[in-house]
């Protein structure tokens, strides 16, 4: 099979600068030294218009992934209809500081985010009105509850998609698996040995989108390492075991084709979560990547329903 031409970007050759103008909005990066002494990369995607935005969006990718490629098409979008986003690369991933795809731990992630939240929120006097929301993929999702249980107050509303709430039962390695990782991990945190299936291949549906997925260059490719294996199973279980902590007004979007993250596992936190402002949509025959792998017409439905949810909390 003849190889894919690399290109520089999800959408083809056209510089950065370039397609944000024609897509109407403006985009900045930014190298943010955090707490924890990692340097993280950052972006932002606003409206091209002046005056405030109609919210602002914190945004957490998922693991492996990072929010220079397909993760952009989601915060352009929202750009596009008024809001002001902000996402950065999470330790070890990206363009941002660590070793590749190694997250020892996720509470130093979460304050790190936090701190790069109120840090860009706080460069502009017109960010300091407008309400603040949560959206987070996969991984991203677990981080942004936590998030929400550092800051109860902070946030107005969280938009999960397919979140990695749980380490699902009919995935989740039985006894003595899970112990015989940590003890193993206590030597040897970086080694990437877990075995696990194509992330990608699960996730994306559409051919096409397979092959521009998979072209991007910071994408780890390789084993999940030991160490972030350990972290995500004791930040789900956490995290579980907290679903009836959940406060924050939500809505939870999963496919029930999902592989990945059980949809199963976001009812439960629909059902349990004290939220008094809750929703949850489960989209038929739809896999993981909601909101870039599925056909177009897929993808402009979960758009909308991101927007109508954004729309009823904002103006």
């Amino acid at each position: 099979m003849e190889e894919e031409k690399a290109v520089p970007h999800y959408w083809g050759e056209t510089p950065e600068e370039e397609y944000y103008k024609e897509q109407g909005i403006k985009s900045s990066n930014f190298y943010y030294k955090a707490a924890s002494g990692l340097t993280l990369f950052t972006k932002s995607w606003q409206p091209i218009k002046s005056g405030a935005p109609r919210g602002i969006i914190c945004m957490v990718h998922g693991y492996g992934n990072d929010i220079s490629w397909t993760f952009q098409a989601t915060p352009i979008f929202l750009a596009q209809n008024g809001f002001a986003c902000f996402a950065l690369d999470l330790h070890g991933h990206g363009r941002s500081q660590g070793l590749k795809a190694y997250v020892p731990n996720v509470d130093v992630v979460v304050d790190d985010a936090l701190s790069f939240f109120d840090f860009a929120t706080a460069q502009d006097p017109i960010l300091e009105k407008p309400p603040k929301f949560l959206y987070g993929e996969s991984m991203g999702g677990a981080i942004c509850l936590l998030m929400h249980f550092k800051r109860p107050e902070f946030f107005k509303g969280a938009i999960l998609m397919a979140p990695m709430c749980k380490i699902s039962d009919k995935v989740k390695p039985s006894w003595p698996i899970p112990q015989i990782l940590t003890a193993v991990a206590r030597f040897a945190p970086t080694l990437a040995v877990v075995p696990t299936a194509d992330l990608l291949d699960k996730s994306v549906k559409v051919a096409e989108k397979k092959i521009i997925a998979a072209m991007n260059p910071m994408r780890y490719k390789g084993k999940p390492r030991l160490g972030t294996v350990v972290e995500l199973i004791r930040v789900t279980e956490y995290v579980s075991d907290r679903l009836r902590d959940v406060e924050i007004p939500f809505v939870v979007m999963h496919g029930d084709a999902d592989v990945v993250t059980d949809p199963d596992v976001s009812r439960e936190l629909y059902e349990l979560a004290r939220s008094e402002d809750k929703s949850i949509t489960i989209y038929e025959g739809m896999m993981h990547s909601l909101v870039f792998g599925e056909t177009d017409e897929n993808v402009a439905v979960v758009r909308a329903d991101i927007i109508r949810w954004l729309e009823e909390r904002c103006d």
